[in-house]
């Protein structure tokens, strides 16, 4: 594991979701100063979101194609930039593509980023779990950014957000070049490693029939996600009689308990295995929303949300390098697929829901969502694991991942 590196691909994903983050964040304010109706609101908020999960499988092609590091700055420079004149547009038309910009950049940045941090992570879970927690800290991050800056100096004071980007874009310019192209020098031993690597390559093939069963687990993973964290704060409020405050509170705990399962999920992955973090997650997830679903009080909520948030993050880690050991020939491919079309199912079907809410309650909602999650569950106790020894760990970018195994991006071992 070359710490360094990681930890600075940790950064540029934290400055990458700061900027998915700032979206929604500034969602209210746009409304209010320029009188948006909520269809128009849900329009930008599906010109970030849609967008930049429908194109994200087209960036894991490209990056499976040839040598593309350069889309890891461009990605989140781009992302800032679209937020940045979202801000500064002068009318709807305008500000939507100004966030679908924001979208495009945020989709080209994750498959480079996630296929190098595999790469400088040795293909550890724990790696992969604190490159993923990155994104979780800087989507976190966002909503009070958001408010200090327009909040107190509006949206002429945009310019303001870009700062994060720009520090870690000129952080890449002066490490970058070093990291991918200098001291690379190809010695005997490394030309045998990469023939040794080519054979295993050949004779290792892409498992697609796995990759979409893993493929149906995420999306089944995606819907609950994305409803209970879009209903869990109404439940507190309208269904046991709590302030805006306590809601906000089951909220915070939920996702605050994402980025420890997270973690979490990475070590067990390493110690145990990972199926070990995708059975016991999945098992775990199933009766603590099935608890956030019968709540009869306060603290019951609290603790069965926070359970839930841990445990549906517990395989996280697990998820990405498996679908990347499921098509090692297509490492970007998997990860974009994994973590955007896949990811975008809770987000499509989040209306659905909403709407059963509407007629049915809040308590319905959620016990109809139980039963739509055991069907993943039951699929992720059948996934079959496929270990790949060190010659055949996907190697998705012939220049930029060798380099970052052999360069140390601010002297980390």
């Amino acid at each position: 594991m070359k710490k360094g590196q990681l930890g600075f691909l940790t950064g540029t994903h934290a400055v990458n979701d700061l900027y998915q983050g700032a979206i929604p964040a500034m969602l209210p304010f746009l409304m209010a100063e320029r009188h948006y109706s909520y269809a128009a609101v849900s329009g930008l908020a599906f010109a970030a979101s849609g967008v930049s999960s429908l194109l994200q499988p087209l960036f894991g092609i490209l990056s499976d194609r040839r040598p593309r590091t350069w889309l890891v700055p461009t990605g989140f420079v781009t992302a800032a930039l679209g937020v940045v004149a979202a801000g500064l547009a002068g009318n709807y038309v305008a500000t939507w593509l100004c966030v679908a910009l924001a979208g495009i950049g945020i989709a080209a940045y994750h498959p480079a980023a996630t296929s190098q941090a595999r790469a400088a992570g040795g293909s550890s879970q724990r790696a992969m779990s604190v490159f993923s927690v990155g994104g979780t800290i800087g989507g976190a991050a966002a909503p009070s950014l958001v408010t200090v800056v327009i909040g107190s100096a509006g949206f002429a004071a945009g310019y303001l957000l870009a700062i994060p980007a720009l520090t870690m874009a000129l952080l890449w310019v002066l490490k970058g070049p070093w990291m991918r192209w200098r001291g690379l020098r190809e010695t005997p031993a490394s030309a045998a490693g990469a023939s040794a690597r080519s054979a295993a390559g050949t004779a290792r093939t892409d498992d697609w029939p796995s990759f979409g069963r893993l493929a149906a687990v995420v999306i089944g993973w995606s819907i609950p996600f994305v409803t209970v964290t879009s209903l869990v704060s109404l439940h507190a409020q309208r269904d046991l009689g709590r302030s805006e405050a306590a809601g906000a509170v089951v909220l915070t705990a939920f996702t605050a308990a994402g980025a420890a399962g997270t973690l979490l999920g990475g070590w067990v992955g390493d110690r145990y295995g990972r199926m070990t973090s995708v059975r016991v997650g999945y098992l775990v997830a199933l009766p603590a929303l099935a608890g956030v679903a019968w709540a009869p009080s306060f603290p019951v909520l609290v603790l069965s949300a926070t359970v839930f948030g841990a445990a549906m993050f517990l395989p996280f880690a697990a998820q990405v390098t498996l679908a990347q050991d499921y098509l090692p020939h297509r490492p970007g491919t998997a990860s974009g697929l994994t973590l955007g079309l896949a990811m975008a199912a809770g987000g499509l079907c989040s209306p659905a829901f909403g709407w059963l809410a509407d007629a049915s309650g809040l308590r319905a909602t959620f016990f109809t969502l139980l039963l739509v999650f055991t069907v993943p569950v039951v699929l992720a106790l059948r996934l079959p694991d496929r270990v790949l020894d060190s010659a055949e760990t996907p190697r998705p970018d012939p220049v930029g991942a060798a380099n970052i195994s052999g360069a140390n991006i601010g002297g980390g071992q």
